[in-house]
């Protein structure tokens, strides 16, 4: 059985330059080769020498998050600096294939959305919640309950009556499921 195919992103770095050479879809700086599109990896090994490293848009193309892009994600893990994340869906388009993603303590703001998070060395999507329509959508309580929102800045337990500060999204109604 074939391995599962590696998606990969812009910038994102696939291996070192004495691993291999620099085919289509990539480039190489500083001693590594890194993706230049989106797409899928494949190594070629032609003749004797490297294999050459490539990055192939598929026939029907994986979906991407973009710049500017509205995602749906699933937190998984929370620190005192950031949360990590799964991107779910772009838009409101599922992904084939999970992504990663961080959102960092000082990007969970209402505004300054000029101010762009650039990327980090684990090849995760930097996000924000920079608009009023960004942020917590749903939560859940300590008690399992889903909580509901009270404020632009809080949500509280229907159940324990405890409230919680989260940066609570303003969900725009052609979103909204009836």
């Amino acid at each position: 059985m074939a391995p599962p195919a590696r998606y990969c992103v812009p910038g994102e770095r696939l291996c070192s330059t004495e691993e291999a050479s620099a085919g289509s879809g990539t480039y190489a700086r500083h001693g590594s080769i890194f993706a230049s599109l989106a797409g899928c990896l494949q190594k070629c090994v032609e003749g004797g020498g490297l294999p050459v490293v490539s990055v192939v848009r598929d026939a029907e193309a994986q979906l991407l998050p973009g710049v500017g892009a509205v995602v749906t994600c699933k937190v998984c893990s929370i620190n005192s600096r950031f949360a990590k994340v799964n991107i779910l869906y772009v838009g409101s388009t599922p992904l084939k294939s999970t992504f990663r993603g961080t959102i960092r303590r000082e990007d969970i703001r209402a505004t300054e959305k000029d101010k762009i998070s650039l990327g980090d060395a684990q090849s995760n999507y930097l996000l924000s919640t920079a608009e009023n329509e960004l942020g917590v959508v749903v939560a859940r309580s300590e008690a399992g309950v889903q909580m509901v929102p009270i404020s632009w800045c809080e949500m509280q337990c229907p159940q324990t009556h405890t409230k919680d500060f989260r940066k609570v999204a303003r969900v725009q109604p052609q979103f909204l499921q009836t």
